[in-house]
């Protein structure tokens, strides 16, 4: 069992927030803030990340549960999920699992099947930094940079690293979610359908959902719709912030 860190603001509805990979809850704020004024918001720091326990094992239905666990220590009942990448995995998990707990699921940028490994680079240039001996974050990202060209990528992967007693660590468990990464990318293996409203959102220019991923999605969410939101890549909500913000409102608001 494992109650996940979290924040909860507003009032209202319950509106769970789930964010990717390497992340935290801090990267759905600028989703959280808006939408706490119709709801009580509660944004979670899935397992090894932030500042949640840390497990050696990221299979989809463990970390469901801990949203499950999470929800019942909160004493919420029932909740809209949202979950970008990572996080969307975990939501179609929890949704189709727990169908009953789900009122609404919205799902960002990603699709219930299997990736390549793709974030082998990312983990190298982790993994090099040396945390006893760098003095700054300037020091990690020289390192890092030798892995990873986007400045902006780094500095979001950078957002983990914190400094305590004059020594700086990594607030997610590196070693566990490089060992994990495999259980990461895998896709969902059941067989179960989730029935209530369901949206997808994708970007324009983001590459997570095809249209091979269609069949899947319908055969999964038979009462899934879909958004696109012009040039936006992967990071919808943080690019397209104003709008992806109204896609969200619009959907939970409405009687379906």
């Amino acid at each position: 069992m494992a109650i996940l860190h979290y924040q909860q603001q507003g009032q209202g509805a319950h509106l769970l927030l789930i964010h990717g990979l390497l992340g935290s809850l801090e990267n759905l704020n600028m989703v959280a803030k808006p939408l706490s004024e119709h709801y009580t918001v509660t944004n979670v720091d899935v397992r090894n990340h932030g500042s949640s326990p840390q497990i050696n094992n990221m299979e989809y239905d463990s970390l469901a549960t801990d949203i499950i666990d999470t929800m019942d220590a909160l004493n919420i009942e029932t909740a809209s999920i949202l979950g970008h990448s990572m996080g969307g995995k975990i939501a179609m998990q929890v949704a189709l699992e727990y169908p009953r707990r789900v009122n609404k699921l919205i799902v960002a940028d990603i699709a219930p099947t299997a990736y390549p490994p793709h974030h082998e680079q990312i983990f190298a240039g982790l993994n090099a930094i040396d945390l006893h001996s760098i003095e700054s974050r300037k020091d990690a990202d020289v390192t890092l940079s030798h892995y990873v060209e986007q400045a902006g990528v780094r500095q979001f992967l950078l957002r983990n690293l914190t400094k305590h007693n004059e020594q700086f660590h990594f607030k997610c468990n590196l070693a566990f979610l490089t060992h994990c990464y495999p259980q990461i990318m895998a896709a969902y293996q059941g067989e179960r359908r989730f029935s209530r409203p369901t949206l997808f959102i994708k970007g324009s220019e983001s590459n997570y959902i095809t249209h091979q991923h269609r069949d899947r999605i319908n055969q999964l969410f038979p009462s899934a719709s879909a958004k696109i939101i012009q040039g936006a890549g992967h990071w919808l909500h943080a690019e397209k912030t104003v709008a992806f913000n109204k896609i969200v409102g619009d959907f939970l608001q409405k009687i379906h």
